[in-house]
């Protein structure tokens, strides 16, 4: 999944134990300007230094992850939780689908056509 927001917040790394850690931060997401809405996504492991590339205000698409699991409280009750798990960050003005390159992404050139009867064929294969 993928949505475009401006960075409303970012939070320092938790080391939630020796081998896992965890990173959050908050997009404002606008697609009604009466009611803009504060969406906290959280980044893990290797990724939580993703965000350190964009400062706060600026516009950037986030490639994200649904998860969601279930918990038994010690009285029984089953509560039910969602995490927004971020994968990818980009600046808005490099969208994706576009030949820029992307945080976390390999620098790829863009690919054009190619007439292939300009190649120079010195195989003598015969298929």
């Amino acid at each position: 999944m993928e949505v475009t927001g401006k960075l409303h917040a970012k939070f320092d790394t938790q080391d939630v134990s020796a081998s896992f850690k965890k990173r959050e931060f908050v997009l404002e997401i606008v697609e009604n300007p009466q009611y803009p809405q504060f969406v906290t996504f959280q980044l893990v492991q290797d990724k939580c230094g993703l965000i350190d590339a964009f400062a706060l205000g600026g516009e950037v698409v986030v490639s994200f992850n649904l998860r969601g699991r279930a918990w038994n409280s010690p009285q029984g009750e089953t509560k039910y939780f969602n995490t927004l798990e971020a994968w990818r960050i980009a600046p808005a003005n490099v969208a994706a689908g576009s030949n820029q390159p992307v945080v976390n992404a390999p620098s790829v050139p863009p690919v054009e056509g190619m007439d292939i009867t300009q190649l120079n064929d010195s195989d003598d294969l015969p298929f």
